[in-house]
């Protein structure tokens, strides 16, 4: 695939960033656009290496290794060196519905899994993914494609992220008639809340919401299935129910202290952050390119949570505590902390970490980078345990207390790591942050469905369904994405809503035709 020789003629290239400093007086994306020429060259490197393990998809110590979508990468690569762009959109349609998203907010399993990775900085696979569909758009190729005919079946979605989204775009495709119910003011679940404007615009999520619309589907927002509409309704009403409710239960830090007046959940953080942004101006593009936009009247509204002029700290890593620090970083913060308990990873593979493996090593994403340029240091700290939140006396936060762990001595019967005698410290701090993952999805609708629940450890739970079949316990009833898995990636998300779609286009015509 690619050019033959590509491998060893060209260097990895991906897209400048705008500077650390500028972007963070705004809201809009921060990666600049690659010529096609440099394009071109990163399709070219792709290695013809006979056994592209990019595609594969598989979990390798409990990691995705490849990509869950299989998407059929070393085409696409193939076609973008050879300048058939309108071709390599359509290989990318094949496998993924939205490429705008996942060349924008997924990790790139793909890339950890590149055979060239081996020897050489991977594919550019991402860059080059999320060029196709963005030149597909801008040159008009992505149009809606409604179905030649109607089956007369009736599915509903409960949940609008992008499981629900991907088996909607895909049972629409089937012909049968899709509701999608968000209990949300804006469809697109965590694409539209759970993810900052400056990594994902939101009027890119509108406009292939827009797409889906007028190919069919029907949208409705500010309903709560098992609140504002009742699961017997739902079932009156739809010949198969398929719900995609995502894992919203955070999971919390029970400390002393916890109690105090300035400690948050990330999530209601950044999506009140994203609820004000688009009530106040819209969804963009910005007007003058988004430069200098602010919140127009700060806390005093109500409308969302400000960091402004606070002493900040983001308890957990992951990409929701890197969120919180980028959109702490654009309100202003004093100063910026993150901490995450476990060990600093390396700066290359581990032994116990071989290729095709994802690779486990240190990385810095746009919030560290942001918080370095401007504190002058990596907000993040490694190997540290939060044990108190403490208080000003009225009931304010003012500062919490750490202890730092030793991951090789592990506590006798206890946790796997212990407490580092004398390494206790206080830091100042008016707003903390939780991002410390989730537990699972809410019950209402799957208790009232009465879809069986899957319990695990610490308060985790799940709704049950087998990966492949996605049914769950009552006939016409799926189970599809984090509400299924628990939390994970988006390219799980989608690969699960197609899939997902697929069974239950089969449970309503008898056989099916979807992938």
């Amino acid at each position: 695939m690619g050019k033959p020789t590509g491998f060893k003629e060209y260097s990895r290239q991906t897209s400048a960033e705008r500077d650390a400093s500028e972007r963070i007086g705004d809201w809009n994306e921060f990666a600049e656009k690659l010529p096609v020429v440099a394009l071109r060259d990163q399709g070219a490197r792709c290695m013809d290496c006979g056994i592209p393990f990019c595609h594969t998809g598989d979990i390798m110590a409990g990691m995705a290794a490849g990509c869950p979508l299989h998407n059929l990468i070393p085409e696409w690569n193939d076609l973008v060196y050879h300048d058939h762009w309108e071709e390599a959109l359509d290989r990318l349609h094949k496998t993924n519905n939205f490429p705008e998203f996942t060349g924008r907010v997924c990790p790139a399993p793909c890339e950890g899994s590149c055979v060239l990775g081996i020897i050489e900085p991977p594919v550019a696979i991402k860059q080059i993914e999320k060029s196709i569909v963005d030149r597909g758009f801008k040159e008009g190729w992505v149009v809606p494609r409604p179905p030649q005919q109607r089956t007369g079946k009736k599915g509903a979605i409960v949940g609008s992220g992008p499981a629900g989204l991907a088996a909607a775009a895909q049972l629409n495709a089937a012909g049968h008639s899709v509701t999608v119910f968000e209990r949300a003011d804006r469809i697109g679940g965590l694409l539209m809340y759970g993810i900052p404007n400056m990594k994902l615009e939101k009027w890119i999520v509108d406009r292939r919401v827009q797409l889906l619309r007028d190919e069919g589907v029907q949208f409705v927002t500010g309903c709560e299935i098992g609140k504002d509409k009742s699961a017997a309704e739902l079932q009156d009403e739809f010949d198969a129910i398929l719900l995609c409710t995502g894992a919203t239960r955070p999971r919390d830090l029970p400390i002393p202290g916890r109690e105090l007046k300035g400690v948050h959940f990330a999530m209601d953080f950044l999506t009140a952050n994203t609820k004000s942004l688009l009530d106040s101006f819209g969804s963009g593009p910005f007007a003058t390119n988004g430069r200098g936009i602010h919140f127009p009247t700060g806390e005093e509204s109500g409308s969302f949570l400000s960091a402004a002029g606070k002493h900040v700290i983001v308890i957990g890593g992951g990409d929701t505590g890197n969120d919180c620090l980028g959109t702490s970083m654009r309100h202003g913060c004093k100063s910026l902390t993150n901490f995450e308990i476990v060990p600093r990873p390396p700066d290359a593979r581990a032994a116990n970490n071989p290729w095709p493996q994802w690779p486990r090593i240190f990385r810095v994403d746009y919030g560290h980078a942001e918080g370095e340029r401007v504190h002058g240091r990596d907000p993040r700290e490694f190997a540290i345990e939060t044990v108190e939140f403490l208080g000003d006396g009225s009931g304010n936060l003012r500062a919490l207390r750490t202890v730092q762990v030793d991951w090789s001595k592990p506590a006798p019967g206890g946790a796997p790591f212990s407490k580092v005698p004398g390494s206790e410290r206080e830091w100042p701090a008016d707003l903390v942050l939780l991002a410390m993952g989730f537990l699972g999805p809410e019950h209402p609708v799957a208790d009232q469905l009465g879809v069986k629940i899957r319990e695990g450890r610490g308060a985790m739970s799940w709704y049950e369904g087998d990966y492949g079949r996605y049914a769950t316990n009552v006939p016409n009833v799926f189970v599809a994405g984090d509400c299924r898995r628990g939390q994970s990636l988006i390219v799980w998300a989608i690969n699960e809503g197609r899939e997902a779609a697929r069974e239950c286009d089969r449970y309503l015509m008898g056989v099916t035709q979807l992938p």
